[in-house]
């Protein structure tokens, strides 16, 4: 049985949230933060990344999140949410795979930045930049929702399991609100919510969770 390492307020729900939606038996180890927010010493020692998520399956320990919804998937989920190499959606569902890391790393630069003070201003070259960048991604997420109800197709996949932390957890810490301003996205994320596996999920492991 897989074991989710579950660092609170971290990516790891999307594990709990994948196996929800694979119906897939599972263990869960709950780890809370330190002082400083960030991971303990007991959970960076699961893996040598010493991030959240980490899991464990008889020997072996996976981290990263893409590489661990497409282990799940593949290996025990029959592929049911990933999208076969021969369909015409496959390279829109590997972009979006990908597009998860793409955006946070853009988010998370701009957090940090106006954490240390920084403001907005044409002469601050690492927020403007940021800036720029973020627009655009947020302008393909957009279009993507417009042409299609989902990131990786028209049926559910984890391309959209990926996608979710940023949309959700990210904009409680003061990341972009997905509002009007976002309609496809706000209607997606919506969308998203009302799914049973993910609200189970969310209850379980979500950023408003608590120890079990």
């Amino acid at each position: 049985m897989i074991t989710i390492h579950h660092l609170g307020v971290s990516q790891s729900d999307r594990i709990v949230w994948l196996m929800e939606e694979l119906e897939l038996p599972y263990e869960l180890k709950w780890y809370d933060r330190g002082e400083d927010f960030l991971a303990t010493p007991e959970y960076r020692a699961l893996h040598p990344a010493g991030t959240a998520p980490v899991i464990t399956d008889g020997d072996v320990t996976l981290a990263e999140s893409t590489a661990i919804v497409e282990y799940i998937s593949q290996k025990y989920g029959e592929g049911r949410l990933s999208v076969p190499v021969d369909s015409p959606d496959y390279p829109h569902y590997l972009f979006w795979m990908q597009f998860n890391n793409n955006l946070q790393s853009a988010l998370f630069v701009k957090l940090a930045a106006k954490a240390a003070g920084a403001e907005p201003g044409a002469d601050n070259l690492i927020l403007t930049t940021t800036q720029r960048r973020e627009d655009g991604l947020y302008r393909a997420l957009e279009a993507r929702l417009g042409e299609s109800e989902y990131l990786g197709g028209p049926q559910f996949s984890c391309a959209d399991i990926m996608s979710m932390f940023n949309l959700t957890s990210l904009t409680a810490l003061g990341a972009r609100k997905i509002d009007e301003t976002l309609p496809n996205t706000q209607a997606y994320v919506a969308r998203i919510a009302a799914r049973p596996a993910y609200q189970k999920a969310m209850a379980i492991a979500g950023p408003t969770a608590t120890r079990p």
